[in-house]
């Protein structure tokens, strides 16, 4: 077996027990390992109804084919569960370096199942791991956990692991490795936190194995001076993924006060260049990558002085400036700062935040519900105050931590018109008013509300080489357009397989997908063409989805938040544009093979997709 290791360590927290067992090859070969692989572990295991806190909900780690291998940015790996966020397929990804630093210990995933009576943390090392008291750890933010961790075992350990909020179950906690790398979407640091399970600290020596060394040697030599070529990569480089801010801007799609308005007056003040003018010290980067696209950062002015850590990425820009009206950019940093610290998932919080400040100014969430805080729009502090209270579950943060679906449900008084989710994950700084094919996609994605399953940003964006999709492009983001849906579903399709293989989606926007079929052979032995490794991801999607379904997600599922079907964006370039989501919906549905009126893959789908077992449980 090539490019994996053909064995995953099965941890049964409730009697302590650590196993290893084999993966079949024709598994790693029709899933291709990574979420994939992962999923289908979890649609064998987690019995339907499962409760996402629950001992019988399995958390699975688990490295990609490509996962360690020296080839451009392969460094990643997939966490998946039933999500206590959506109730549904939960799937988070993180790159940095510890999915290496795991797969080299010899194994390609780790099963955890049931839940331990006291606090544990797993250390795993060449071909050998053993569970730990982890005591001393509990109530340890991240960098405190990684600290005392390598300091009993060693420098070069690295970590993996949750902090207060996961322990605290915070709805959207995020799994930190690599202190600021985080497997952030779903809230599946809640789940790790619920089996008393604070870190996974690992060591290893072993390398994959690599069918044709030699020739991958030469073809990842050509990927490298390719992406030395590539604008995204020089872009990135300079300004890491803020750079996206100002192409969203132009289009009059950045989220701004609780998605009220797709303009923010400000960004000047929180972009990329901004970034690098006031706080960048170094750039960060994953295993084996070219573009550098992390920020290493300090604050130097304000009442947050002296702190330093990573990011701000996009999203926490997006969600914490935008969405919460905030141009003070050490406040918007220092904010990103404590959610790496506590394990959070800026994305949910930033936009949680912002959703209770417009309930706040309607007088929906009020002062006796706050405690005597004042959650205004535009109050730099208030941002990072709530970030400490949601951690903690204190005060109003208690309610925060629930995420903006349960809130709504709460407080109700309409207030689900403007709770920014779909299937309860919280939608990313996209609005999606001003690139329809967006709506379509958040509406769709497996994981709730999503950018990074299928990201369409705009008209030429389909000219990504890896997609090959011919005659094919967005002519107007503004235009709810049939006969461009197949851009979305090839998306999805593609940008899955990374997720399986563990290479960064950024380098999929770069090289075309003959090249990454080659380098998937060239590590695994396998003879994949581009059709078949496409259709690979499509398997994986459409078991996701089947997850879901089995899990109660319907096609009533598919839509969008009140605010974008019926709210017209009040100015900017996109001024009157709601989502007209029905009107692409059909045709996706069609494209796909999904029954319209309940929402599955058809059967006859499933099957081709060699799916048939999958097709006989959900639709018996």
């Amino acid at each position: 077996m090539y490019g994996c290791h053909g064995k995953l360590l099965r941890v049964d927290l409730s009697n302590s027990k650590v196993n290893e067992e084999e993966i079949p090859e024709s598994m790693h070969r029709k899933y291709l390992g990574g979420a994939g692989l992962a999923t289908r572990y979890l649609w064998d295991e987690v019995p339907k109804g499962a409760a996402p806190l629950g001992p019988e909900n399995k958390l699975i780690f688990m490295a990609g084919s490509l996962t360690g291998v020296v080839a451009p940015s392969t460094g990643r790996f997939s966490i998946v569960a039933k999500s206590p966020q959506t109730g549904i397929w939960g799937q988070a990804n993180s790159g940095g370096r510890w999915g290496v630093d795991f797969k080299r210990c010899g194994y390609d995933g780790i099963i955890f199942e049931g839940a331990s009576s006291k606090p544990v943390y797993l250390v795993v090392e060449d071909n050998k791991a053993e569970l730990k008291d982890a005591s001393h750890l509990w109530g340890k933010n991240v960098p405190e956990t990684t600290g005392l961790l390598k300091d009993e075992l060693g420098e070069k350990f690295n970590v993996a692991c949750i902090g207060q909020a996961g322990e605290n179950l915070v709805k959207y906690a995020a799994v930190m490795n690599d202190l600021g790398r985080a497997a952030g979407r779903c809230g599946l640091g809640a789940v790790m936190g619920s089996k008393n399970l604070k870190a996974i600290a690992v060591r290893g020596s072993i390398k994959t194995p690599v069918s044709n060394p030699e020739e991958l040697k030469v073809h990842s030599k050509k990927q490298y001076e390719l992406m030395d070529e590539a604008m995204l990569k020089m872009a990135m480089q300079a300004f890491g993924t803020t750079v996206v801010l100002d192409l969203v801007s132009v289009r009059g799609g950045f989220p701004t006060r609780n998605w009220q308005s797709g303009v923010f007056e400000y960004s000047d003040d929180i972009n990329g260049p901004a970034i690098s003018d006031n706080i960048l010290t170094k750039n960060i980067t994953c295993f084996a990558c070219p573009i550098e696209c992390g920020r290493g950062t300090e604050i130097s002015k304000g009442k947050y002085a002296g702190h330093k850590g990573e990011g701000p990425e996009y999203e926490t820009v997006g969600t914490f400036g935008g969405m919460c009206f905030i141009n003070d950019l050490e406040a918007i940093t220092m904010a990103g700062y404590l959610c790496n610290d506590y394990g959070i998932d800026t994305i949910s919080a930033g936009n949680t935040i912002a959703f209770a400040m417009e309930c706040y100014e309607k007088g929906i969430l009020t002062d006796s519900d706050t405690g005597g805080i004042a959650i205004n729009f535009g109050d730099p502090d208030v941002i990072v105050d709530l970030v400490h209270l949601i951690a903690r579950r204190e005060g109003v943060g208690d309610l925060l931590a629930e995420g903006t679906m349960r809130m709504s449900q709460k407080l109700g008084q309409d207030s689900e018109d403007f709770a920014m989710h779909v299937k309860g994950l919280e939608l990313p700084a996209y609005d999606s008013r001003a690139v329809q094919m967006t709506g379509l996609t958040y509406a769709t994605a497996n994981r709730g509300g999503d950018h990074i399953t299928a990201y369409v940003q705009g008209p030429t964006f389909v000219d990504a080489p890896f997609l090959m999709i011919e005659d094919s492009e967005i002519k107007d983001p503004f235009v709810a357009d049939p006969s461009e849906v197949k851009v979305a579903v090839d998306l999805e399709d593609m940008l899955t397989t990374f997720d399986c293989v563990g290479a960064c989606k950024f380098m999929g926007l770069c090289l075309n997908a003959d090249d990454w079929v080659k380098l998937v052979n060239l590590v695994t032995g396998w003879d994949f063409d581009t059709a078949e490794y496409k259709q690979a991801g499509e398997r994986v999607y459409n078991l996701a989805r089947a997850f879901s379904n089995r899990e109660g997600l319907t096609a009533e599922g598919d839509t969008l938040p009140k605010r974008l079907l019926e709210e017209p964006l009040p100015d900017g370039p996109a001024e009157g544009h709601v989502n007209e989501l029905s009107i692409l919906l059909d045709k996706y549905y069609q494209l796909r093979g999904w029954d319209e009126q309940t929402g599955k893959p058809t059967a006859e789908k499933l099957r081709e997709l060699s799916l048939d077992d999958i097709a006989a449980e959900i639709w018996s």
